[in-house]
């Protein structure tokens, strides 16, 4: 397993991490994302949303109640359908599977906000991004990567890194 850890010194510089990850997704990518409430889940996926070229990022935003947000993208000219997870209130995998999980993994990219609440739904190779709360602006980001796809999405993340060291 590949791991990176980043930090980020408040929302600005967690958008920019998002946006260099979303510059290259494409379909089949899963992106978990853990973290307590308010440490930046749904502002990294803005990020991503942002560098996959989603037209209007307004529609960008936390799918707590209605678990599944969709977003046409184009990173690099690529047409891509971007599926936004939220698991929060799910009862565990079988609500996420009822949703046609399997399907949004073969049809697109898909981000899971709450991973950790639906571990064994997720594939093995995938990226998981543990969000820890630091202070009130600054969070450490440890991303994990599972197998050779996702390990891919670390390079832009490790460009990000080496210059705001």
């Amino acid at each position: 397993m590949s791991t990176l850890t980043l930090t980020s010194d408040g929302v600005e510089a967690t958008l920019e991490i998002g946006r260099h990850l979303g510059a290259g997704l494409a379909c089949g990518h899963v992106i978990g994302l853990v973290g307590p409430l308010g440490s930046g889940k749904t502002t990294l996926v803005k990020g991503i949303a942002g560098g996959a070229n989603v037209a209007d990022l307004r529609q960008v935003n936390s799918p707590t109640f209605v678990i599944v947000n969709e977003y046409d993208a184009a990173p690099a000219g690529q047409a891509l359908r971007i599926y936004h997870v939220d698991s929060y209130r799910l009862r565990g995998s079988d609500d996420l599977e009822a949703l046609g999980f399997d399907e949004m993994c073969t049809q697109g990219a898909v981000v899971v906000e709450w991973a950790d609440r639906v571990p064994e739904l997720l594939p093995a190779d995938r990226l998981i991004l543990q969000i820890d709360v630091v202070d009130d602006y600054r969070r450490l980001l440890i991303a994990s990567a599972g197998g050779p796809t996702s390990a891919a999405l670390l390079a832009p993340l490790r460009s990000w890194a080496n210059a705001h060291d």
